[in-house]
């Protein structure tokens, strides 16, 4: 039987992340014994044929991860449109022995593949009958498989979380606003940026969340009839406070409640005009600056997962199987129908143009309309009659920070302080952690409790770290006694805390601690954030993408060093506890060669085998190529092997055919500035946090006794938000002993990695905790 040839392309606008398709398409085809053919420039390819479908091999795609755009290219195809030039591009793919498409691209082009696979029968029907190709030629092609993708930085598919692409051009507008802030405050002006989405607002939303926006317009829910003298008086209200910049951000398709079109030239003259508030206002248009660079983590990961998933769902297609695209749900990569999703997107603009705009809301997924009514929340700071709470439900909240610092963590308290204020309850900061509220003296000038002031919190949502400062000491270690004291003496009604494995600790003591001290009787939730992602209860943690990122773009750099110096292998070492979830995520991201994660461990096998394939590499590599490679190793995988360790193993094995070196990023993977999306979920679990609260209510000693939800984690498992008792994760999902959960949701990713950094099967280490040794590993790509 013939290998199957499957071929790739992107097409329609390029998005950051594409370049993860192709790769992870070509190397899991190689992988699978497939040919793969990359189409350049789209459909325009298909149809000119010749040196515009070429063969692709292993090397091709070598440090593709890191560049932007597209690199085999993307253009609009007028022809294609027309069944003459579908007929052409058949007759191509029947010439290369192409029966099998996979596309990258919006929902214009893969309506347009779903055309050409239904057409295909007929297409080659007529090819043969025009003579262009004979019976025998397209005998072995009468079925045309096709798998799409969507690469997309509006996000305005349905049917699936996100597109590849959008993360990173959100944080390519919310690094250009951070830095438009900063001139904004100097000369005390507005600014009103114009971002894109013509007919859907994902970016222009999510960037008003992460940067803590004045105000925002978005095509799917367009501000009220009124909304000049909405705007004017929410942006005086600020300067009055004290506010010295005003930040207004627009979707390029904004229109009022009756369809008219507002632009940045009408919102500029209001914000300047002189006989209101004669604010001096600049109007930036980002424009195609948000399609460039390299993409983010999160987009190379989904990408590469993506990719993985198409190339196994073309080998699972038989005739009958529905044309289908790949997508994430539920934090599951999985197949959906594709015109039904192309369907629902064009609903969405239906709805918009009929005004129906509950309708179009309704239509994008749950975390769009929650972001919009968090930002809802969080954009004011004088209380309304209409949204505070009857006086005597009104709490005394305590904030709190305990762990190492995690981007995210002061967007969150700025998002839980800004809903108290919108509530009427009144938000506490306890500085430097259990620590800090332990070592508090009232006769301090400043003492560590205060309350906050919204004003200081406002500029918060793009600052690393942790404003109010943060601890690792465990309530235990601060004298359990005298924390309870502390929250009797304070009237504390409730505890919001931050953090990490410690925080969660924290929650596990001091709910032990309830019969003992009965003023710990008060309803307390953590929200998990912590590079290490090792919080029971959640999959996600904030903090993870930022280090992500940062371990990213430090990575980047090395690997360029790397392949300048051809033969050259840098061994990294990463943080994350006795986690591995950041090398494995990493490593995917990157694309190196191998992962040493804790939950695997170290062996001298392992190494030996690993040394013997770098040997391999080496010395098939005769120049035409950078041959440079990386190696992560999280910082507790073993005991022994560390980074530098196993650098100078490599080296000494390598005799003298290439070179080896260790690189420690250390502390640098915490981050400085937070990613967008880490600062977006900050917000919108922030404000769940506080309502998981407000549902105790002051006073509430005795139910928080006996209900086990009164000491619980927030956490995001599949798409789904959920608060989980601390008391039923200390006995199924806490391992102790390592500090991290019970189950790993990201253990298929690791398989992966070693996939596609062509790493060969070779018997694993003897497992850490159970000492049973495990079996040789199987490359198939068995997770879901």
């Amino acid at each position: 039987m013939p290998k199957k040839k499957i071929a790739v392309m992107t097409s329609g606008g390029d998005s950051p992340g594409m370049n993860s398709v192709v790769r992870a398409v070509v190397r899991t085809a190689i992988h699978f014994g497939c040919d793969p053919y990359c189409v350049y420039d789209g459909y325009e390819g298909l149809v000119q044929g010749g040196h515009m479908i070429k063969r692709f091999h292993w090397q091709d795609v070598r440090n593709w991860l890191s560049q932007g755009g597209t690199l085999i290219g993307t253009q609009r195809c007028a022809s294609f449109f027309e069944r003459s030039g579908r007929m052409i591009a058949a007759k191509n793919m029947v010439l290369n022995g192409i029966d099998a498409l996979i596309i990258c691209g919006g929902d214009g082009s893969l309506t347009g593949a779903d055309k050409f696979r239904s057409e295909w029968p007929s297409l080659l029907q007529e090819l043969v009958a025009s003579n262009e190709l004979t019976e025998q030629q397209v005998a072995p092609y009468q079925h045309l498989n096709i798998v799409g993708m969507v690469g997309s930085i509006d996000n305005d598919m349905s049917g699936t979380d996100v597109t590849i692409g959008c993360y990173s051009a959100l944080d390519r507008i919310c690094q250009m606003v951070d830095y438009i802030e900063a001139t904004a405050t100097s000369h005390a002006r507005a600014f009103v940026i114009e971002v894109m989405g013509r007919h859907c607002g994902w970016l222009a939303l999510m960037a008003g969340v992460a940067t803590g926006a004045d105000f925002i317009f978005i095509p799917e829910k367009p501000r009220q009839d009124d909304w000049r003298e909405e705007m004017c008086n929410l942006v005086k209200c600020h300067r009055d406070l004290g506010k010295r910049k005003t930040i207004v951000i627009m979707a390029e398709g904004a229109h009022d409640r009756q369809g008219n079109k507002i632009s940045s030239e009408m919102v500029k003259d209001i914000l300047a005009d002189k006989d209101g508030l004669a604010l001096d206002t600049r109007i930036t248009t980002l424009g195609h600056v948000q399609r460039g660079g390299s993409a983010v983590a999160y987009d190379r990961v989904l990408g590469t997962l993506q990719g993985v998933e198409a190339v196994r769902a073309v080998l699972e297609a038989t005739p009958e199987t529905e044309t289908c695209f790949i997508a994430i749900t539920e934090n599951q990569i999985v197949r959906r129908p594709l015109m039904k999703a192309v369907l629902d997107t064009k609903e969405v603009a239906k709805a918009v143009r009929a005004q129906d705009f509950e309708r179009a809301m309704a239509l994008r997924d749950t975390e769009f309309a929650e972001l919009y009514r968090s930002y809802m929340m969080t954009t004011s700071v004088v209380a309304d009659t209409d949204t505070m709470a009857p006086e005597k439900e009104r709490m005394k909240i305590g904030f709190i920070n305990v762990g190492a610092p995690a981007g995210g963590m002061n967007a969150a308290v700025r998002a839980g302080v800004a809903y108290c204020i919108d509530r009427g309850h009144e938000p506490i900061a306890i500085n430097n952690g259990f620590a800090g509220f332990a070592r508090h003296h009232d006769d301090k000038p400043v003492g560590s409790v205060h309350p906050f002031n919204w004003l200081e919190v406002d500029g918060w949502a793009s600052r690393g770290g942790s404003e109010i400062g943060t601890n690792r000491e465990l309530p235990s270690e601060s004298g359990m006694e005298l924390v309870a004291n502390l929250i009797e003496q304070y009237r504390f009604d409730a505890l919001f805390i931050v953090g990490g494995f410690e925080a969660y600790h924290s929650v596990c003591q001091l709910r032990r601690a309830r019969e003992q001290y009965p003023s710990l009787c008060i309803p307390m939730v953590l929200l998990p954030a912590t590079i290490s992602n090792n919080v029971p209860g959640t999959e996600y943690s904030l903090g993870s993408d930022t280090c992500l990122n940062e371990l990213v773009n430090y990575c980047d750099k090395v690997k360029q060093s790397a392949s300048a110096s051809r033969r050259r292998v840098f061994v990294v070492e990463t943080q994350g506890g006795k986690s591995g979830y950041i090398a494995t995520l990493a490593g995917l991201s990157v694309g190196a060669s191998t992962v040493y994660t804790p939950e695997e461990g170290i062996d001298l096998e392992t190494l030996t085998a690993d040394v013997n394939y770098l040997r391999d590499v080496f010395a098939k590599d005769h120049g035409q190529t950078s041959s440079g490679r990386l190696i992560l190793v999280n910082e507790k995988a073993d005991q022994v092997f560390n980074a530098k360790l196993i650098a100078d193993i490599i080296r000494k094995e390598a005799r003298g055919r290439f070179e080896s070196r260790d690189s420690i990023p250390g502390h640098v993977q915490q981050g400085g500035v937070p990613s967008p999306m880490d600062r977006c979920r900050a917000v919108r679990l922030a404000i769940k946090c506080i309502q998981h609260l407000e549902q105790f209510g002051p006073c509430s000693h005795n139910r928080s006794k006996k209900d086990p939800m009164s000491a619980c984690v927030i956490g995001i498992k599949g798409a789904q938000v959920v608060f989980t008792p601390v008391e039923e994760l200390e006995d199924t999902d806490t391992d102790w002993k390592n500090r991290r959960p019970k189950t790993t949701h990201w253990a298929h990713m690791k398989e992966v990695v070693s996939i596609l950094g062509g790493r060969p099967s070779h018997p694993m280490p003897e497992t850490p905790l159970t000492g049973i040794v495990a079996k040789d590993v199987k490359r198939g790509l068995t997770y879901v």
